[in-house]
């Protein structure tokens, strides 16, 4: 079986991180994003993972080959001389997609975290003979969303988009599985597959919606991201606790990689991320917050609700707190103070930054 990953553009949501690495190799619990999906790809039984990429290709590349080797994957680049939107790429990457087996194929956005239950959605593609099937979750409040309206067996019947008046509450979870001859009806061109290929399908009742078990987020944003932290970390709760952290400095669930080295009475916790080779101090408090490979916590310091970039220091009695996004080798200086502030790579801050929104370019 074949996929392909909607690596899509330049992630301008997850700036300052994204000006250093494409998005879909930003870590996320300690494993690049596209690692998640790529690794949940082989276990439902793909043996070729293809990126449809517009930017940055062979940073990408470079990056994946290790990962190639590590999961015994083979995984490709269909590279886009321009945005060719979400149906596109895959007329782009037709002759690896439709191989003459007849499989079906999944498609996946990159920015999507979940439990990924791609092989019972496989079984349930199967099962009902279809053409398409979409990855659907369930939402409290539909109106902000494209809803997805299915009848009980699960076909769809239409797509709302930010209905009004209550008429599901089941939206486009980003995941597909789609047979070959799904490919006939896309055009080499710019094109959405929400807007003018699923809606094909719908007519001729071939499409069906697979309700997701267990959370969804997507993670193309600073808020989203801490967000999807704390599901996925939940998630890892019940499904491998032995991947968290565990002793008397951490509180809930957090990762922590084994190369970090944590100082003596540091309270750690809930949803906490530490990376390969991070270094903090003794009496630091770290909250819902994620610290990139080499990150260093002077003693004292305080992180709430915050992303702090690779290589970067935080000095002793600093505070961030509030989605501070703080790029590459920033340096903060001690008592510094920063409230919802977005800083750039390679920058020295000195003065405390009061006002929520604050770019430092």
């Amino acid at each position: 079986m074949k996929a392909l990953i909607l690596v899509g553009g330049y992630g301008t949501r997850l700036r300052p991180l994204t000006l250093t690495v494409p998005k879909p190799i930003v870590d996320f619990a300690n494993k690049p994003m596209i690692i998640h999906q790529i690794e949940a790809l082989k276990q439902a039984g793909c043996s070729e993972v293809v990126l449809a990429i517009n930017y940055q290709p062979k940073v990408m590349m470079d990056f994946l080959k290790e990962w190639e080797e590590k999961l015994a994957i083979k995984i490709t680049c269909s590279q886009e001389n321009e945005p060719m939107g979400t149906a596109g790429p895959l007329a782009l990457a037709r002759d690896i997609l439709d191989d003459g087996s007849g499989d079906p194929f999944f498609v996946l956005n990159s920015d999507v975290i979940c439990e990924f239950p791609l092989r019972d959605m496989l079984a349930y593609h199967k099962q009902r003979n279809a053409e398409g099937t979409i990855l659907v979750t369930q939402v409290e409040d539909p109106s902000k969303y494209g809803v997805v309206v299915t009848d009980d067996t699960g076909l769809v019947e239409r797509f709302v988009e930010k209905p009004k008046s209550f008429v599901g509450d089941k939206i486009n979870a980003g995941i597909y599985i789609l047979n070959p001859e799904v490919l006939d009806r896309i055009e080499m061109r710019p094109t959405s597959i929400e807007k003018e290929t699923f809606p094909l399908i719908t007519r001729d009742q071939r499409l069906y919606a697979f309700t997701l078990p267990g959370y969804w987020m997507d993670v193309g944003q600073p808020k989203d991201y801490l967000t999807g932290l704390e599901l996925h970390l939940g998630s890892l709760r019940r499904t491998a606790p032995e991947q968290l952290a565990s002793g008397p400095s951490y509180d809930g669930n957090n990762i922590v990689h084994p190369t970090a080295t944590i100082g003596q009475d540091c309270k750690i916790g809930p949803n906490v991320s530490i990376g390969a080779g991070c270094e903090l101090g003794n009496g630091v408090r770290i909250s819902n917050s994620v610290l990139l490979h080499r990150v260093k916590v002077k003693n004292f310091a305080r992180c709430a609700d915050s992303i702090v970039g690779w290589g970067s220091t935080l000095g002793r009695w600093s505070r961030i707190e509030n989605k501070t996004v703080i790029g590459e080798d920033v340096h903060v200086k001690d008592e510094v103070f920063l409230n919802g502030s977005i800083i750039l790579p390679h920058k020295e801050i000195k003065e405390s930054i009061l006002d929520p929104g604050t770019i430092i370019m």
